[in-house]
C-alpha cells in the first residue's frame, strides 16, 4: 500500500485530514484552511491554502482536481486542473480555484474545495528521432473525428 505522509501546519489545525468520502472514491478531499470566509466573484481566482504539507512517494504525483459538486452547483473549479504535487515538493498544498459561474461563491474554513488523486508517474525517457511511426489517425486532431 502506498502512503502519503501529512504534516499539519498551524493554520490547518482542527481541520480534517484528507480523506476519501466513500470506500470507492479515488480522491481525497482537501479542505480550505482559511480564517473565516472568502468570496470569489465570477471570473475571480485565488490560491486557497489547505493547511497541510505532504510527502508523495517517489514515482507518483498527487493530482489536485475539482470536486464535481462544486463545479456543477457553483461553477467553482481548479484552474490548472489537474494541479500536480510532485514527490519532491514539501511546501503547503494550495489549490488554485476559479469561479466560472454567474454569481459569487463563498468559501468557508473547512469547506471541501478539491480532491487529490495519487497517480503513478512512469520513468520516461525522451528520444529525438527524425520521423515517427505511422498510425491510422496520423496528424488529425482538434475534433477531426467529429467530421463525418
Amino acid at each position: 500500500m502506498n502512503r502519503i505522509l501529512v504534516s499539519v501546519l498551524p493554520h490547518g489545525e482542527g481541520l480534517p485530514l484528507p480523506v476519501r468520502a466513500t470506500a470507492g472514491s479515488s480522491g481525497f478531499d482537501l479542505h480550505a484552511a482559511i480564517d473565516g470566509e472568502t468570496t470569489l466573484s465570477p471570473g475571480q481566482r485565488a490560491v486557497v491554502p489547505t493547511g497541510i504539507r505532504v510527502a508523495v512517494p517517489d514515482g507518483f504525483e498527487w493530482q489536485v482536481r475539482p470536486r464535481s459538486g462544486n463545479a456543477a452547483r457553483h461553477g467553482l473549479t481548479v484552474l490548472n486542473s489537474p494541479g500536480t504535487v510532485d514527490s519532491d515538493y514539501r511546501g503547503e498544498v494550495g489549490v488554485i480555484l476559479i469561479n466560472l459561474g454567474d454569481g459569487p461563491v463563498t468559501i468557508r474554513r473547512g469547506d471541501r474545495i478539491a480532491q487529490a488523486v495519487l497517480c503513478e508517474v512512469p520513468e520516461t525517457e525522451i528520444v529525438k528521432v527524425d520521423s515517427l511511426p505511422d498510425t491510422g489517425r496520423g496528424d488529425g486532431g482538434f475534433g477531426h473525428s467529429d467530421r463525418g
